[in-house]
This record gives structure tokens, C-alpha cells and sequence, in this order.
């Protein structure tokens, strides 16, 4: 039974920092994608990073140069560094984790099976 659990949300003024992490139990496939999401009120679910079990990352142009996804396999998590946080950065904050797709590729958000049950970010202005 995999178990995504994420921590580290808050409440934070604009151009501040936040980091976000996401503790994996049960996930025993050794090559993996991992994400973050997020979703605001009234819209739709919408990607922000993702790490794929090589290396590579990929992030969503709203925060290029101000989010970085990382993670610590000996503890099983995965990270997200929110700087310059902007109001529009306010939403639910997902993880989510599977398998690769055909050709490697990381999974669209929603093929994604596996997912924690959010914590939400608020940026004030």
C-alpha cells in the first residue's frame, strides 16, 4: 500500500519562502515519477514539478527560476522549495507518485495513481 503524506503548507506574504515536503511509504518500484500539483478554488488540478527516477526534472513555466524540486531517497521524500511566492501561488498542494509511461515519460497529473491528501499554501499580498 503506497502512502503519500505531505507537510510543510502554511500561510506566508508574497515574496516569501515555503518548503513543502512529502514522505513516501510503500512505493517499492525503482523507476518512478514524482510530482507536485496543485489546484485552486474553482480551477482545474494543474502541475507544477516533477522528478522522474533519473534525474530529470521538469517544472511549470508560472514557476521556473522560483521552485525546485528535490529529493532524499534515504528518507523517502520528496521536497519542494517555494521562493518569491506570489498570491496566484495560493492553492491546495498535492504529491503524487507512479510508474513511468511508454517511453519513459513522467504521467500526465491525472494518470497519476498514487497521491497524498494536500496542504494548502496561502500567499498574501
Amino acid at each position: 500500500q503506497v502512502q503519500l503524506v505531505e507537510s510543510g503548507g502554511g500561510s506566508v506574504q508574497a515574496g516569501g519562502s515555503l518548503r513543502l515536503s512529502c514522505a513516501a511509504f510503500g512505493y517499492t518500484y525503482s523507476s518512478y515519477c514524482m510530482g507536485w500539483f496543485r489546484q485552486a478554488p474553482g480551477k482545474e488540478r494543474e502541475g507544477v514539478a516533477a522528478i522522474h527516477s533519473d534525474g530529470s526534472t521538469s517544472y511549470a513555466d508560472s514557476v521556473k527560476g522560483r521552485f525546485t524540486i528535490s529529493q532524499d531517497n534515504a528518507k523517502n521524500t520528496l521536497y519542494l522549495q517555494m521562493n518569491s511566492l506570489k498570491p496566484e501561488d495560493t492553492a491546495m498542494y498535492y504529491c503524487a507518485a507512479d510508474t513511468p509511461r511508454y517511453g519513459g515519460r513522467c504521467p500526465e497529473w491525472h494518470e497519476y495513481n498514487y497521491w497524498g491528501q494536500g496542504t494548502q499554501v496561502t500567499v498574501s499580498s
